[in-house]
């Protein structure tokens, strides 16, 4: 069967130069696209979403695939909030305040998760307390968004003055918490190897997929 982690990570190079296959190009990634099209053929459900969806399918739980959202909502909505004000652009702080809600519920939906992730990933006791504080950081950052959904709400999305300075400071600190316990779950995985099931290569094996310049 045609190997789909090859397929899905892939990469266009645009010509073929020294230290390139022939198949590299646009040429050859459209013919890895139909070789991939025509694999799928026959296959049972389960088995297609495993074929399209590798990564979803070797997740041991959902977290690390929920958590990206909140991250990208509140640093945007931040970061066009804070804009706003300072340019007195209304329609850009409006635009904040969905952004802020998007989070506020992406954050709840990483904490469950996060509460499911830790009861299925196997740790010992340094990572156990990463975990702990990572969790900690989670909860800071749901709390501080809610907080600051319903005094959006209650505004009706006017915040003026020295309330609103405060508003943008909690803001600013909701994101400080996301990074540190954003940073934690990278050192939980990039380090201790939490939730990863590592492939090993030979050295010939690494030199062999690692031949191409770019």
């Amino acid at each position: 069967m045609f190997d789909t982690t090859s397929f899905l990570s892939f990469q266009i190079h645009g010509s073929a130069g020294p230290g390139h296959k022939a198949s590299d190009g646009v040429a050859g990634a459209v013919e890895q696209l139909l070789t991939f099209l025509e694999s799928l053929v026959g296959l049972s459900p389960t088995e297609m979403f495993s074929a399209i969806m590798p990564g979803v399918s070797a997740m041991a739980n959902v977290h690390p695939l929920v958590v990206h959202f909140p991250i990208a909502f509140l640093f945007t909505f931040l970061v066009m909030d804070l804009l706003g004000a300072i340019l007195q652009k209304e329609k850009w702080r409006e635009l904040a305040t969905g952004l802020l809600y998007l989070g506020t519920l992406a954050a709840g939906f990483a904490v469950l998760a996060g509460w499911q992730a830790e009861d299925t990933v196997e740790h010992g006791e340094n990572v156990h307390l990463m975990i702990e504080r990572h969790e900690s950081f989670g909860l800071t950052v749901l709390g501080l968004a809610v907080v600051l959904s319903i005094w959006r709400l209650i505004s009706k999305g006017v915040i003026k003055g020295s309330a609103n300075i405060i508003f943008i400071l909690l803001a600013i600190v909701l994101n400080l918490a996301m990074i540190l316990g954003a940073d934690l779950g990278g050192a939980m995985v990039y380090k201790y190897g939490v939730s990863v099931e590592a492939v090993k290569l030979t050295s010939l094996d690494y030199f062999k997929e690692h031949t191409h310049s770019h």
